[in-house]
């Protein structure tokens, strides 16, 4: 097992650094999540033209470029840190993965081209009203009709929801647990904006009445599929956080040189010292954790389920911790709207919810070992 990245990926991550430094700095995050579609249509095809970020981890055959988890964790790592304001993590880590892991190869063809090119975007709705990221739970039906399949049911705080042009639905049939693609507009589809705490991502909750879908994949057999694409896009997300809370980091320990109380940078106080320490213990750990997870990502093997849930757990605590120490270490104007360090400490708690927060994690851990 080999956690250092290759000259390739190096050169990846330097590519999307340069990009997100133009095209995502304080200013445009900041007017973006003010928006309601929170996110910039020439930037997003900017991305997949030129840089062919949407189509990384799909197959060529597919129209996508044919990497996989491990490239994306770099991609995810340095729009973490940025604050990236686009529908990538819905469209590429939830969409793409679930139609990859639970379609054939005529749902691929049928979803994954558009995905790739940038025209579609879409997104998975996998909770309730209840907010339970346990597939098992799932409330929402479908029922067969001479002409597909009709939905019924609420699926709530969907990542992307209103923006979405294709939907994936997670619903139970008389068969078992099946995945659906509806469009975004289609009739008995009702999309609702949420107002939420991290305005950098945008959440909907959608009710579905009798709205027409079409199967993906096998009716009855998308359990496993699904709960793959989950570890993966986990494993993304801890990516995210991993970039969030190195770049809280590195603001903290910036800040701490130049700022100056009592004739001495506060960085040479020791109770700063211990703060900053604490960060790097935190993050440095966090690496080791996503990297695992994106290795068992890359692999698909048995490691997979406890990797991804080690590294959500870990990782969501890790990057809040620092979120919130660099309030701490900036003091006063650490608490202001016109500072930075409220945007991370709150993409950080709302990242730590997402997919399901540390406690439900290190349950599913905990079934997994068998203790």
């Amino acid at each position: 097992m080999n956690f250092g990245f290759s000259e390739e990926q190096e050169e990846l991550r330097k590519m999307v650094r340069r990009f997100l430094e133009e095209k995502s700095p304080e200013t445009e995050v900041r007017r973006l999540m003010a928006t309601p579609e929170g996110y910039d249509p020439d930037v997003w095809e900017l991305m997949a033209k030129e840089l062919a970020l949407q189509g990384l981890g799909i197959p060529e055959q597919f129209g996508g470029q044919g990497f996989g988890p491990v490239e994306l964790y770099v991609v995810f790592e340095e729009m973490g840190a940025a604050l990236f304001c686009a529908p990538y993590f819905s469209t590429v880590a939830l969409a793409a993965n679930a139609v990859l892991f639970v379609g054939n190869d005529d749902d691929k063809a049928t979803y994954l081209p558009g995905i790739a090119s940038g025209d579609t975007i879409a997104t998975v709705a996998l909770t309730d009203d209840t907010g339970n990221w346990d597939l098992n739970a799932t409330s929402t039906t479908a029922t067969a009709k001479v002409d597909g399949f009709e939905l019924n049911g609420v699926v709530n705080y969907v990542t992307d929801g209103n923006l979405a042009s294709v939907i994936f639905v997670p619903a139970k049939t008389s068969k078992g647990l099946s995945l659906f693609a509806l469009k975004g507009d289609a009739k008995g589809v009702t999309r609702t904006a949420l107002a939420t705490m991290d305005q950098t991502r945008k959440q909907s909750r959608i009710e579905l009445h009798d709205a027409t879908a079409t199967l993906v994949g096998t009716e009855g057999d998308a359990l496993n599929g699904l709960q793959t694409m989950l570890q993966v896009a986990e494993s993304a997300l801890a990516a995210e956080q991993v970039g969030g809370a190195q770049r809280v980091l590195n603001n903290a320990v910036d800040y701490a040189k130049t700022r100056v109380q009592f004739g001495r940078p506060i960085g040479s106080f020791q109770a700063i010292k211990h703060k900053c320490a604490d960060m790097l213990l935190d993050v440095e750990s966090a690496k080791s954790a996503a990297y695992y997870a994106a290795w068992a990502s890359q692999e698909l093997n048995d490691e997979l389920p406890i990797a991804a849930s080690l590294a959500k757990s870990f990782c969501s605590e890790a990057y809040f911790h620092c979120a919130a120490e660099n309030i701490q270490i900036h003091g006063g104007i650490g608490f202001t709207w016109e500072h930075h360090a409220h945007l991370y400490f709150k993409r950080a708690k709302s990242s730590e919810l997402f997919l399901g927060d540390p406690a439900y994690h290190r349950e599913l851990l905990a079934q997994h070992l068998d203790i």
